[in-house]
């Protein structure tokens, strides 16, 4: 184990673990065979931490809905990760906010393939709203903005 010291108030040095370098984050992602953004956004999560099995299905529909993801807010790939899922381009550091707060929601999702989320062409030129989703039939809340 490595070690690091810190200075007390009264100069005596201690010792206190380093954090651990943060795991593989395992996924696997759900996405329609002719999708390439899926591709980059998969290669945006892999540059972050996670390691993505991607299963080009022609189902996807299915999947998500299967997954608890409302229609109306279907992003273009759908990812299971930690128990939870991820639908679309949901930026990386909503992705471990997730994974961290744990909340007691099904999964969150970006619908649609807005330009200049990860893995898309173009400018950022909206504000994006990630929604939390379950499969209890409430209604979508607002998971987190962008």
């Amino acid at each position: 184990m490595k070690l690091t010291y810190a200075l007390t108030a009264l100069g005596l040095a201690v010792a206190t673990p380093l954090p651990a370098l943060a795991a593989t984050i395992n996924a696997v992602m759900y996405k329609n065979p002719q999708c390439s953004c899926c591709e980059a956004y998969a290669a945006y999560l892999g540059q972050n931490g996670f390691k993505v099995d991607i299963k080009p299905v022609n189902n996807l529909s299915q999947i998500s809905s299967d997954a608890g993801v409302p229609a109306d807010l279907e992003g273009c790939h759908t990812i299971m990760v930690d128990g939870y899922v991820v639908d679309g381009l949901v930026p990386v550091e909503i992705v471990k906010k997730l994974l961290i707060e744990r909340p007691a929601i099904t999964g969150i999702t970006l619908a649609g393939m807005p330009a200049g989320a990860p893995g898309m062409g173009g400018e950022k030129s909206e504000t994006w709203t990630i929604y939390a989703f379950t499969k209890d039939g409430k209604a979508p809340t607002v998971y987190a903005t962008e």
